[in-house]
C-alpha cells in the first residue's frame, strides 16, 4: 500500500518537473535599442514615466553592468 503511494507519489513529481513554467516572478523584462542622441535618463523617462528617473537609472545601470552614463547607438539595454 505505501509503496503504491511512493511511486503515484514519484511519479507525480516527476510529471510536475517536466512541465513547471517561470513564474515570472521577477517581473516582465523589456530590451531597447539605443539611438542616437538617447541618454540613461531619456530611457528611464520614457519606460518608467511614473517612477523616480535617478532609481529608473540605477537599475538600468545595475542590471546592464554599466561603469557610467555612456552609450553607444545601436547598443542594447535590458530594462528590469
Amino acid at each position: 500500500m505505501f509503496v503504491k503511494i511512493f511511486v503515484l507519489a514519484g511519479l507525480a513529481l516527476l510529471v510536475w518537473s517536466a512541465v513547471a513554467r517561470p513564474s515570472g516572478a521577477h517581473g516582465r523584462r523589456t530590451t531597447v535599442r539605443v539611438h542616437a542622441y538617447d541618454t540613461l535618463w531619456t530611457i528611464a523617462a520614457s519606460h518608467y514615466g511614473a517612477e523616480d528617473v535617478r532609481g529608473a537609472i540605477w537599475k538600468i545601470e545595475r542590471a546592464n553592468h554599466l561603469d557610467g552614463s555612456g552609450l553607444r547607438p545601436g547598443q542594447t539595454l535590458l530594462l528590469p
